[in-house]
């Protein structure tokens, strides 16, 4: 009787994780005015900069995009994974191929890349203003940009080696 109770208990707690979810997706809503008010400034701005400044507000725009995808991705993965499934995704022609599909370990290394492509923008806006950057921070931000490109693929070496058996896809 205690044991069923605390095992339902501990079953029903998965549902804190939805007002996580939910906060992010006002992060979400962040994030897209954020990029509105950045297009506007690039597209103010693109008569009179110069090709590296509309390089780097691209660089900028995509920045916020990749990080939009990816709390898209942890928001509805991380919701179908530890909570409940999507049934509108389900009945939607739009929904993702990758709906209902994205576990855990994969997650893990989709946030991982992307954390990789984030970097790499950052990197290469820092390599267009080089100038601007000491010696000491432009080797830093290697150094920074190759721990996390080393992080992702141990992590995708470990998911294959233990997990990828078990996956049906």
């Amino acid at each position: 009787m205690l044991e069923t109770f605390v095992e339902r208990l501990l079953f029903a707690s998965r549902w804190l994780l939805v007002p996580m979810y939910l906060g992010l997706a006002l992060v979400l809503m962040a994030l897209a005015v954020s990029f509105g008010i950045e297009a506007i400034h690039m597209l103010g701005a693109m008569l009179t900069s110069g090709e590296g400044d509309i390089v780097l507000a691209t660089l900028g725009l995509i920045d916020i995009v990749l990080v939009s995808n990816l709390v898209v991705m942890v928001i509805l993965s991380g919701y179908e994974n530890f909570v409940s499934t999507i049934d509108v995704a389900r009945e939607d022609k739009d929904a993702p191929d990758w709906m209902g599909k994205v576990d855990a370990g994969t997650l893990k290394i989709k946030v991982a890349a992307s954390i990789v492509a984030i970097s790499s923008i950052h990197l290469l806006k820092a390599f267009m203003n080089i100038k601007d950057y000491p010696n000491d921070k432009l080797i830093a931000l290697v150094g920074i940009h190759m721990t996390f490109v080393v992080s992702a693929l141990l992590l995708a070496v470990i998911d294959k080696i233990a997990f990828a058996a078990h996956r049906e896809h």
